[in-house]
């Protein structure tokens, strides 16, 4: 089994081989194969981009993210001008029906709150705005007003992972628990338990995912 120390190199390693990240602002420990990451990014572009990198490394569990995003004050955008480039962008994106979300600002952080059908719908609103120029976090309080009434969610679900280039399908299971789907099993990296999750959101009617997913570490020998 890869031991922390390893985990925390390679880790080290990976964000010193991002173009994009500069390693010096992250400061990374790792216990028991999870990886807590803390430090200041001038943009959450930048704070995402490290949680993706860390979490494609084998041997991690798990990802505790502290990493605070800081603008400089040159750089600083206006509740206002946040808020309308927010709308823009929603607007834009034909996935998300904009007339049913709402848009509040609060010193760089945006709340959407209303009602849509689709879970992939509340997931979009937020991947589109959270890397606007100015934004320091999304907090998504979108609600679903989709119901279930299909009986073969879960098969559709699975159906789904096994077309997934990336996900190991036969080392998962679903349950179905009214409009909330259970995801369990093993799988080889937080990606692919990441990924597991996506595919479970977009099935019709689920209103939340519960991960249970275990990630298994498996060394590979030369």
């Amino acid at each position: 089994m890869k031991s922390d120390l390893k985990i925390k190199n390679d880790v080290l390693e990976e964000l010193s081989w991002q173009p994009n990240i500069d390693e010096t602002q992250v400061g990374v420990a790792v216990k028991n194969g999870i990886v807590t990451l803390t430090g200041i990014v001038s943009d959450l572009t930048k704070k995402d981009a490290i949680e993706r990198a860390v979490k494609n490394i084998a041997g991690v569990k798990a990802v505790a993210e502290a990493i605070k995003v800081k603008y400089g004050d040159s750089d600083k955008h206006s509740d206002i001008e946040i808020a309308k480039a927010a709308i823009d962008a929603l607007d834009w994106n034909a996935s998300v029906p904009m007339d049913q979300i709402i848009v509040e600002v609060d010193h760089g952080t945006i709340y959407l709150t209303g009602e849509v059908e689709w879970a992939y719908q509340k997931d979009f609103a937020k991947r589109t705005i959270e890397n606007l120029f100015g934004v320091k976090e999304v907090i998504n309080n979108i609600q679903l007003s989709h119901k279930t009434t299909a009986n073969d969610v879960a098969h559709k679900i699975e159906k789904a992972l096994e077309r997934s280039a990336t996900i190991d399908s036969k080392n998962i299971m679903v349950h179905l628990d009214g409009n909330t789907i259970v995801l369990g099993g093993m799988v080889h990296s937080l990606k692919e338990k990441d990924d597991a999750e996506i595919a479970a959101y977009s099935a019709p009617g689920v209103t939340n995912v519960i991960n249970e997913i275990e990630v298994e570490y498996s060394p590979v020998y030369l």
